[in-house]
């Protein structure tokens, strides 16, 4: 007897591991051979988010209309500077459309990296109009309406040579260009006339560079 119960014992348990170990087996049999199993069943958790990075990831809303109002113009202010800083800096997503384009960044180098005479014309009107008074000496006078004079011729033989060099290397360079050319030349001759330092979008060439 006591032979019986153990052999019972022992295959109520063989019976208990095989119906275990079966049933995985048979349920994967049942699935496609293209089924993925999820991580729940691969017995994988995920990982969760904390709080923090989830305050991070909603922005706060406003209280009222003030808040609202403030926050609006906090980003407007940055996106004034964003866009001042890219025109600055050049970028085609911030300049305006007088300043887009290969053509017209072409000009500005040819512009930039030479001494124009346009850099002291303002310079030298403000002592021309200085000098050309009636309070002041006749010499003064004649001196100063010699250096307007001065001024004037170089400022269109420059605008001549940045003409010239504008059409030569836009068309070696764009052949096939849509950009009107009386354009362009007016382009280079106003950027000429301004202060370098005063010039939009900055200069991306130093003096003497070769184009």
């Amino acid at each position: 007897m006591p032979s019986l119960f153990r052999r019972k014992s022992a295959d109520l348990v063989a019976d208990a591991t095989s119906t275990v170990t079966s049933e995985p087996e048979q349920s994967t049999a049942s699935k496609p051979k293209a089924y993925t199993p999820s991580k729940k069943e691969l017995g994988v958790a995920t990982p969760k988010r904390t709080s923090a990075q989830r305050r991070h990831d909603t922005a706060a809303a406003p209280a009222n209309r003030r808040e609202a109002y403030k926050q609006m113009r906090e980003r407007q202010r940055v996106e004034r500077a964003e866009a001042s800083a890219g025109m600055r800096a050049g970028d085609e997503r911030y300049l305006l459309a007088r300043d887009r384009g290969p053509e017209r960044a072409l000009v500005r180098n040819i512009v930039d990296s030479k001494r124009t005479a346009g850099t002291w014309f303002f310079a030298g009107a403000i002592i021309v109009f200085i000098g050309s008074t009636g309070a002041m000496p006749q010499a003064v006078q004649l001196g100063a309406n010699l250096l307007w004079a001065i001024l004037a011729i170089a400022v269109v033989v420059d605008s001549v040579l940045i003409s010239r060099r504008v059409k030569n290397l836009v068309s070696t360079r764009f052949p096939d260009t849509t950009q009107r050319m009386g354009s362009l030349y007016l382009y280079g001759i106003m950027r000429g006339l301004t202060f370098r330092r005063m010039r939009v979008p900055k200069p991306q060439v130093d003096l003497g560079a070769k184009i």
